[in-house]
């Protein structure tokens, strides 16, 4: 019992010195260095995000999954895509700003192609304009990571009558970011730029870090239509 705690209290400090990360080039050192014990970290957490985006993904999609694209955003070494294929979906596009993510992301075999690029400073491709059956984000929507206004680029990318599914936390620490996320997505229903198909608050999303909150986090899951 003791030896788990001390992996999650290690674990702990690791995430906590990210956010002394301020810069993006600190931000992405930060996940360089992290990228080769992520996936065993994020598991210690029982980080459900993931797996929760992709079964809100496929409880909607009702078109050929084998031959479907998903761009994956904020991709990290794969582990939203592992959890897509199970699920019949068969062609991903991964896109990190961490070279070392994506090294192990390509490592994993999921991804028929990838890109480096750094969300909110660096728009997505032009070419990928209208692009994508599937549009994901895991992870990257939250404080110190991707600027809210970074969902229109992602609608942007998406064919119309795609689906868009984005997550973010719902804590203490994360309910501002939250609001203007929130607001970004209203706003861009009133512009009929897409339709919400699923909003789900899930109350033990992942193990809390923060010196302030025990326990599990929330966190929700968004999915949206482009018209």
């Amino acid at each position: 019992m003791s030896a788990v705690a001390n992996t999650f209290e290690n674990v702990k400090a690791v995430i906590l010195s990210a956010h002394k990360n301020t810069t993006s080039t600190d931000k992405v050192s930060f996940y360089n260095s992290w990228a080769e014990n992520y996936d065993q970290d994020v598991a210690v957490l029982d980080y459900r995000a993931p797996t929760l985006a992709a079964n809100c993904i496929s409880s909607h999609f009702s078109g050929d999954r084998e031959g479907a694209v998903v761009l994956d955003v904020a991709c990290g070494t794969g582990l939203v895509a592992t959890q897509l294929k199970k699920l019949g979906f068969g062609k991903f596009v991964g896109v990190d700003g961490s070279k070392a993510m994506l090294e192990l992301a390509r490592q994993s075999g999921l991804y028929q192609d990838s890109k480096q690029i750094m969300l909110g400073e660096e728009p997505l491709p032009i070419q990928w304009v209208d692009s994508f059956d599937v549009v994901v984000i895991v992870g990257g929507l939250s404080f110190g990571h991707v600027p809210p206004a970074v969902v229109r680029d992602l609608c942007k990318s998406t064919k119309p009558g795609g689906y868009i599914c984005m997550t973010t936390r719902s804590n203490q620490d994360n309910l501002e970011y939250k609001g203007f996320l929130d607001s970004e997505l209203r706003q861009m229903e009133n512009e009929g730029l897409w339709t919400c198909v699923e909003v789900t608050e899930v109350e033990n999303w992942e193990r809390a870090v923060s010196e302030h909150e025990d326990g599990y986090i929330s966190g929700a899951v968004y999915l949206y239509k482009k018209l």
